[in-house]
């Protein structure tokens, strides 16, 4: 894992974040405009000041004469006047904005592009459907963790219906198609419809849309991707609504659609007059008039392409305008070096002034700890467990940005409550956790008990905080005094850790001692340590900020063995069985 780029000429190093600069992001789509600000640091991390959505329904009426009426420009010139003002408060001085479907295919789009220049001050930029479905895949598949995982991205529009086949860093298929909510609203109802919806004219919409999938769904393999994952307010609130209205357990919440969800919400929805449509548990009511339609479209896209279920994600093209510009800049070169995991850890850590040098120091130790138990029998955890543990390492001092004084109860919140794209809820628990425990009391069954984790994840968080503990001790001046720690031999009763040092370490292995009692309890072994001294030029020098080469292999799944060059015997102490 290497969460920094190599240091360019004139980027800051890690810590010195600089103030930032703060840049604006647009989308003007066909149901409603979203402003997205953001602060750019140096050190490769931003901050999210605010997030704005605005329903303005600029296609209303349109697509039929692909026309913007007046009422529908004013409300978006407005809206952009007021999201300008927003913007400026937060002291941007940069804007970035696009136009989605609406604006495209209106042939008085020059009028509300001139409006918005001379009134708003903001130059937009009318993209073409692929390119939005192109930004819609950065934006979701940047916060999600795909692995080696195909996708299929779904994006329900006012306008437009977005699709794209992709991994985590490349895309093969992108098809924009004329169908969003507003679009199929406006040809398939009056302007003044507002009762119930028949199956008639509901399968009137069904096959208008499968008429228009079909020469798309050719493009696209015929092997089904691992994963669907939808973005969009439709299929945000078709999840709510699922998830609100289901009777018994609740097996799937807003952020899991499935087929079984959404065939019994269309009938419920179809049935029922526009007022009481408003009404419904979960629905957003500016969207109760246009959802049938919306529902309509990821019926026939589960139908056609055969899946079962559909995660859902709020991250969308804002996301991506945002992922774009990143990559554009010059002091953001990391971001085409790391996974979604990699950029939240480091975001997260960033943000919390982390000492760096200390958590890689330790995140290099606990690896060490990790492969060698494994190695020596130990344990049977596998590379997930590792890369949570190595997360952990990194994020467990975050606490000290609030105070130092129960640190580790401050980081598990800080973890448990920020924004980490590209893990799941249970894997942020984990972390969490992990990191909670790191110092003071160590974790047993009754202070695991109320954390809401699973009996399995339970004794994985054990096992975990061990070795981060041990690791912990083996950096407690913060000065990377212990260069390796291994375990060497495990019989019996008795697991022997060789630790090889860089002269007098005593409250290290002071550190490394109170640790026994702990690492008995967990793995049911005697703990001895074996010291091996080191010479100091054998010690890597420290890389000025930057996480040292030693982590770029923390991800890999063949899981390369740290070098242990060095310790075979010579100069070794033996340190005896240590006690509390």
């Amino acid at each position: 894992m290497t969460l920094t780029p190599p240091v360019r000429s004139g980027t800051l190093l890690p810590g010195d974040r600089g103030d930032g600069r703060v840049v604006a992001f647009f989308d003007i789509g066909t149901n409603s405009i979203r402003l997205l600000v953001v602060r750019l640091y140096r050190d490769c991390t931003y901050q999210v000041l605010t997030r704005q959505k605005e329903v303005v329904r600029l296609g209303e009426g349109e697509f039929d004469e692909h026309w913007i009426n007046d009422g529908a420009m004013e409300r978006a010139v407005v809206v952009c006047l007021r999201f300008i003002d927003l913007a400026r408060s937060f002291g941007a001085e940069e804007f970035v904005a696009v136009a989605t479907s609406a604006t495209r295919e209106a042939k008085n789009k020059h009028d509300l592009l001139h409006r918005l220049r001379q009134e708003a001050h903001l130059d937009v930029r009318v993209i073409s459907g692929e390119e939005e479905a192109r930004l819609i895949y950065l934006g979701v598949a940047g916060s999600t963790h795909l692995g080696e995982d195909r996708a299929l991205f779904i994006d329900i529009g006012g306008g437009s219906t977005e699709l794209c086949l992709g991994g985590q860093h490349s895309y093969e298929v992108l098809t924009s198609l004329p169908l969003g909510s507003i679009r199929l609203t406006n040809q398939f109802f009056e302007c003044d419809f507002d009762g119930p919806v028949s199956k008639k004219r509901y399968e009137s919409i069904c096959h208008h849309i499968r008429e228009v999938l079909a020469p798309a769904i050719s493009r696209f393999p015929r092997k089904k991707p691992g994963r669907v994952i939808g973005s969009s307010g439709t299929i945000i609130n078709l999840g709510e609504i699922a998830a609100r209205t289901a009777t018994g357990p609740r097996s799937a919440g807003p952020w899991i659609l499935d087929r079984k969800g959404l065939s019994r919400v269309i009938p419920l929805l179809c049935s029922l007059p526009l007022k009481e449509r408003r009404n419904v548990p979960g629905i957003n009511p500016e969207r109760a008039d246009i959802i049938v339609a919306g529902a309509a479209v990821l019926d026939c896209l589960m139908e056609a392409f055969s899946f079962d279920k559909i995660e859902i994600t709020g991250r969308g093209l804002q996301d991506g305008l945002l992922a774009d510009y990143l990559t554009r800049m010059e002091d953001f070169p990391l971001l085409g070096q790391l996974n979604v995991r990699e950029r939240s850890v480091l975001q997260l850590a960033r943000s919390c002034g982390v000492n760096e040098y200390h958590a890689r120091t330790v995140a290099r130790l606990a690896l060490e700890l990790f492969d060698s138990s494994k190695d020596s029998g130990l344990h049977s955890l596998g590379d997930e467990e590792r890369e949570l543990l190595l997360y952990a390492t990194f994020l467990h001092d975050v606490g000290s940005f609030i105070s130092y004084q129960d640190h580790h109860v401050h980081s598990h919140y800080l973890i448990s409550n920020s924004d980490m794209p590209g893990f799941s809820r249970e894997e942020v628990l984990i972390i969490a956790n992990i990191a909670r425990f790191h110092r003071k009391k160590a974790p047993g069954k009754r202070e695991l008990a109320g954390t809401g984790l699973s009996t399995a994840d339970q004794k994985r968080v054990r096992a975990l905080t061990s070795m981060l503990r041990m690791a912990e001790s083996l950096d407690r001046s913060h000065a990377a005094l212990v260069r390796h720690a291994q375990f060497r031999h495990v019989k019996g009763e008795r697991a022997t850790l060789l630790v090889s040092a860089v002269g007098e370490c005593q409250l290290e292995m002071w550190g490394i001692e109170h640790e026994a009692g702990y690492f008995r309890r967990v793995f049911g072994k005697t703990l001895a340590i074996e010291i091996c001294r080191t010479e100091l030029s054998e010690i890597r020098e420290r890389e000025d900020g930057l996480l040292p080469n030693l982590l770029n292999h923390s991800m890999s799944s063949g899981r390369e063995r740290y070098s242990r060059e060095g310790d075979a015997g010579q100069g070794r102490k033996k340190a005896g069985r240590p006690g509390r």
